[in-house]
């Protein structure tokens, strides 16, 4: 089996706004952010979105590049490549306006993978959502599945319909992670820990939760385990979450407990491992919030937080 990942879903280009004026353009996508999380962190990944062959098109396919990203054949068959408009309030948090077109064809030309792993738009929008779920229950079979929800309301038309789709990813994957803002648009009524339990209950072997500044936790069979959020001056949130995501990937990595193989081992990792993985992933997830923008940390980066810590 070949020790890649595979990653699944939108890239495009965040248009930055704040007090009404435009700061830059930023290549952005909840997968486009792991897939180079975990590229800065030498692994090895294989993208597989839907970008244009125009210029911002050529801008992405040459960051994921940068970073050691292979762009999976048959990614650029858009109109035109997907945009978000990101407007920054005083906190540094981002609200989003989108224009994009979600779709895949055919299969990815890669072999099996040892994780795989998909999340926010490329999870629930119609057409390409259908085709991102068949790609998960293929490849299942080799890959250790990750999932990220990351919910972005001003896409949804249909909420019940979204958090089907939702559920159903969740009952498939193996990792999810969420934050406490989308397990709150999925269910107001219930708390994150309650939600998290049933969600762990229905298949993965781990499910963790962000929650900004209160820290995160994670549930497994073997019980829960929290963090605290780690002292940092925040510049922004933009990928937080794809950091923390990214951050959790590469901990199970390390500890060898990714691929379809490996899937009963996961299901039994202890609260020890459970907490160096959280630890890990809330530390990739500090260096990233005090940076400008989705910039995830390489190796080096996070082997001085590791020490600093």
């Amino acid at each position: 089996m070949t020790e890649r990942a595979l990653v699944i879903g939108e890239a495009l280009i965040d248009i930055v706004e704040h007090d009404g004026r435009v700061m830059g353009e930023h290549v952005g996508g909840s997968p486009l952010n792991v897939a180079v999380g975990l590229g800065r962190l030498g692994r090895g990944v294989d993208f597989l979105t839907h970008i244009a062959d125009d210029d911002r098109g050529h801008r992405i396919a040459e960051y994921i590049e940068s970073s050691g990203v292979q762009l999976v054949s048959g990614s650029r068959t858009a109109t035109r490549t997907p945009t978000a408009m990101a407007h920054l309030n005083e906190a540094g948090a981002a609200d989003y306006e989108f224009d994009i077109d979600w779709r895949l064809s055919g299969t990815a030309e890669v072999a099996p993978p040892l994780v795989a792993h998909t999340g926010s738009i490329a999870a629930f929008l119609d057409p390409g959502c259908l085709a991102t779920a068949a790609l998960l229950d293929a490849y299942r079979t080799a890959a250790t599945i990750t999932y990220d929800p990351n919910v972005r309301p001003a896409l949804i038309t249909e909420r019940g319909q979204a958090i089907a789709r939702i559920d159903r990813l969740v009952e498939k994957a193996d990792v999810v992670k969420a934050s406490d803002e989308d397990l709150h648009w999925i269910d107001p009524g219930r708390t994150p820990e309650q939600i998290a339990t049933a969600w762990q209950a229905l298949g993965p072997s781990i499910v963790a939760v962000t929650m900004g500044e209160r820290g995160a936790f994670a549930v497994s069979a073997a019980g829960v385990v929290r963090v605290d959020a780690r002292p940092v001056q925040v510049v922004d949130t933009v990928g937080a979450g794809d950091a923390f995501m990214t951050g959790l990937i590469d901990a199970l990595w390390s500890l060898g407990l990714l691929g379809a193989e490996r899937r009963r081992a996961l299901a039994r990792i202890d609260l020890a491992e459970l907490e160096y993985v959280l630890g890990e992933a809330s530390l990739a997830s500090a260096l990233t919030v005090a940076r400008a923008g989705a910039d995830l940390p390489d190796r080096a980066a996070l082997q001085r937080g590791q020490q600093s810590g």
